[in-house]
């Protein structure tokens, strides 16, 4: 994806010519979409073999969609059927295509979808903007996961 500057998202993903999107922050190569969906713009995740990146000790060190899913659990998410919007719940999507598991993205409060893309911006968009055929880009979204949000004590 890398173009060596500003480029037309909707080269890399046709549905989000016919789709509201717009970025939300700019290029930032400290993070990637797995951390930006898990809500850390600290560390790049990836289950890399070396362990030079970060990764969550409960999950599998492999690039498959049950390991990236097992990564999200391991922070509070748990499966679930529906990428719709529910009251007191974030929720994110994993993607995959036929080579593995590719891409997260976060369910912001108004039911639209963050994602960064790669070293790129972060994005507002519709989850499906991002999907495409299982061979293309980023694939489609494999599984959706929900955490509770902790409400706020009252002192």
């Amino acid at each position: 994806m890398d173009t060596g500057g500003r480029r037309d998202l909707t080269e890399w993903f046709p549905k989000l010519a016919g789709s509201p999107h717009r970025i939300t922050s700019p290029y930032d190569p400290r993070y990637n979409c797995i951390a930006w969906a898990a809500g850390d713009r600290r560390r790049w995740w990836e289950p890399d073999e070396d362990g030079d990146c970060y990764w969550p000790r409960d999950a599998p060190r492999e690039y498959s969609p049950e390991s990236y899913i097992r990564a999200f659990e391991s922070i509070g998410f748990e499966r679930c059927e529906s990428p719709d919007p529910e009251p007191g719940f974030e929720k994110v999507a994993v993607f995959a295509n036929e080579s593995g598991p590719t891409h997260a993205a976060r369910q912001l409060s108004g039911g639209t979808w963050s994602s960064k893309l790669g070293v790129f911006e972060d994005i507002e968009h519709q989850l499906e903007a991002l999907a495409g055929n299982q061979g293309e880009e980023y694939g489609t979204a494999v599984q959706i996961l929900r955490r509770r949000i902790p409400v706020p004590r009252s002192t």
